[in-house]
């Protein structure tokens, strides 16, 4: 346990909020890593992991599978050839190191290619603009919170002044309380200038809030629902509805292209491949279905052509 400890204590630094690049890789790899569990596959052969296979799709945009010596793997490689009726791809381009094969096949016919969206672009240009956006704003939010430190702006004459305020400050940082020997260092020599805070605590209070509303913005475009209501009061039951509405669209949409794959590979291959939701985008589906079925079971007990919006509302709450 001690050197285990030890080792992953030599791997701690501080975080360099100015190493913006740096900290947009860390933040999309992190939430790769929250996206690898959107969906679970079922039927997959053991040459194709799961997340493996997802890492592709959402990173690459597609993957193309194809069968190898018996077995089925899964490929990031070129789409391209002589665009079908629809413009889309005829040819893919493989090469594997590891099985020493390069070839070029021929879609539909010697392999078959998995969307992640209807698009092909994956999640990436998606989690580089939150992430980016993070990034400037949390090196904004570090910037606010070292000036906030600030309460006064010292100015010296001269170097030996300067000098002489830095060991006075220092001193204080380490615990000391110093004794001042020389009068150039009250006289004019050194002056401070009072810094105005409340300008500070109103720039943390904003970047705080476009910190949540990033994140939250970036959770609900995948399909989770989360809160970045700026209004500091409760919502209502008609703007809770607007925001779930909002969550479903692109992952509907990368569950269908998931689903047509698996429908391709299994007719070519003869595989029983599928694939549905998982984690908490299973749940909030669970939830919104709840919820239609449930408007759906009331407003079918009232007869639309008589009743008022009074009557609706009543029965619903009789139900």
């Amino acid at each position: 346990m001690q050197t285990l400890k030890r080792k992953y204590r030599d791997n701690i630094s501080l975080y360099d909020f100015k190493d913006k690049k740096q900290n947009v890789i860390d933040m999309v790899d992190y939430m790769l890593n929250r996206t690898n569990a959107m969906f679970t596959w079922e039927g997959l052969p053991d040459t194709i992991p799961a997340w493996i296979l997802e890492l592709y799709l959402q990173t690459n945009g597609n993957v193309i599978i194809y069968k190898y010596n018996d077995n089925l793997y899964a490929f990031i490689g070129g789409l391209g050839g002589e665009p079908d009726v629809y413009f889309m791809p005829t040819i893919a381009t493989i090469a594997s190191p590891a099985l020493n094969i390069s070839e070029q096949l021929k879609i539909h016919e010697d392999c078959e290619v998995v969307y992640n969206d209807s698009n092909l672009k994956g999640l990436l240009p998606l989690l580089n603009k939150y992430a980016s956006m993070q990034a400037e704003n949390e090196l904004s939010i570090s910037v606010a919170q070292i000036v906030g430190r600030l309460q006064y702006a010292i100015s010296a004459e001269d170097d030996r002044t300067k000098k002489s305020a830095e060991r006075f400050i220092q001193g204080l940082y380490e615990g000391n309380i110093e004794i001042i020997g020389e009068s150039k260092f009250l006289d004019n020599d050194l002056k401070t200038l009072p810094v105005a805070q409340s300008s500070t605590s109103t720039a943390l209070k904003q970047y705080t809030e476009f910190e949540q509303y990033i994140k939250a913005s970036l959770f609900q475009e995948l399909g989770l629902s989360a809160n970045y209501n700026m209004k500091r009061e409760a919502l209502n039951s008609s703007e809770s509805s607007i925001n779930n509405d909002i969550l479903f669209p692109l992952i509907d949409n990368m569950l269908e292209q998931r689903k047509q794959g698996c429908d391709r590979i299994n007719k070519m291959y003869g595989t029983n491949i599928s694939v549905k939701l998982n984690s908490s985008w299973s749940d909030n589906d669970k939830e919104e279905q709840a919820v239609i079925d449930n408007l759906e079971k009331n407003t079918e007990t009232v007869d639309p052509t008589k009743a008022t919006p009074t009557d609706v509302k009543e029965e619903i709450k009789n139900e």
